[in-house]
């Protein structure tokens, strides 16, 4: 028996996320105090009191999360267990929970990250989207067909999608007319985790390269491999992969079962992950951290 910390990517933020933690816990204001000083701005003022289409914008959204989820973990005093993972970005906020990157250095990764991404694809060229209620294998072959990509293999009937934007609308009418119970895009300002995101790599090697990386304290189970990975090369390669690839997070839950983890606790705004993993899987008790 063991467990995994779970850390969230895009999608789990809100407005005034961790504003009570940073108001009444030393530990966690420590962690947005150090996010601000790393990135030169008050990120912390834009998760607190928002506008909501500021802190959505990629290069604050991915910072923030990390940010809050990291709050979160330090005001608990919880000990990180035998393993964590993260979604998408949540590997960055993983890998920073382990020991292997500093707050500061995830926080400058995460904004690098989201640059890229954005500077990527042209504003309004593309598009992610989220099917739901076909089988992984036939949204698969709709996206081939299509030439767009799986960003994200989510849960049983839970698919994200992504590429160029007339593409991935095609690729939703074809999806509802093979079944799809909704098939809709997402409300994100690129296109995750497919093709079009090739030159966010080449940008995400030399920041990559430019931050002190430590051997985490505990395996990361990574995006790219379901597999648990402790050499900082490989968890360097597997996260520019990530950039490109789709996000294996249903294969990587249905691992843990395999590795004999029994319990999964969510770390971050949110609950995302742990409704993930009760649709996933009836083996592992999946809850979020108390604080």
């Amino acid at each position: 028996m063991s467990s995994v910390f779970v850390f969230p990517g895009q999608g789990a933020q809100s407005v005034g996320m961790g504003r009570e933690l940073y108001e009444n816990n030393a530990n966690a204001r420590a962690v947005f105090d150090e996010v601000d000083a790393a990135l030169g701005e008050k990120l912390s003022d834009i998760i607190f009191n928002g506008p909501a289409e500021e802190l959505t914008l990629t290069a604050n959204v991915q910072p923030a999360i990390m940010a809050t989820s990291i709050a979160m973990l330090r005001a608990s005093g919880a000990k990180v267990p035998e393993y964590v993972a993260g979604h998408s970005l949540g590997e960055y906020t993983a890998l920073c929970a382990a020991g292997a990157i500093s707050v500061g250095d995830a926080a400058k990764l995460l904004r690098a990250r989201g640059n890229a991404m954005q500077s990527a694809v042209s504003v309004g060229a593309g598009l992610t989207a989220v099917i739901l209620g076909l089988d992984i294998n036939i949204v698969r072959e709709i996206c081939a067909e299509m030439d767009c990509d799986v960003a994200n293999d989510n849960s049983p009937g839970q698919v994200v999608i992504s590429g160029l934007k007339e593409v991935v609308e095609k690729t939703l009418e074809i999806a509802k007319a093979r079944g799809a119970k909704r098939a809709m895009p997402l409300a994100l300002s690129v296109p995750v985790h497919c093709r079009a995101q090739q030159p966010a790599v080449d940008a995400m090697r030399v920041a990559l390269d430019n931050v002190k990386f430590n051997t985490p304290s505990v395996p990361l189970i990574s995006n790219k491999t379901c597999a648990p990975l402790m050499d900082i090369n490989e968890i360097k390669d597997a996260l520019l992969y990530q950039i490109t690839h789709g996000v294996r997070w249903r294969e990587s839950v249905l691992n843990m079962v395999e590795m004999g983890i029994t319990e999964m606790i969510e770390v971050g705004p949110g609950s995302v992950l742990t409704g993930l993993c009760s649709r996933i899987t009836d083996k592992i008790t999946a809850k979020k951290l108390e604080i």
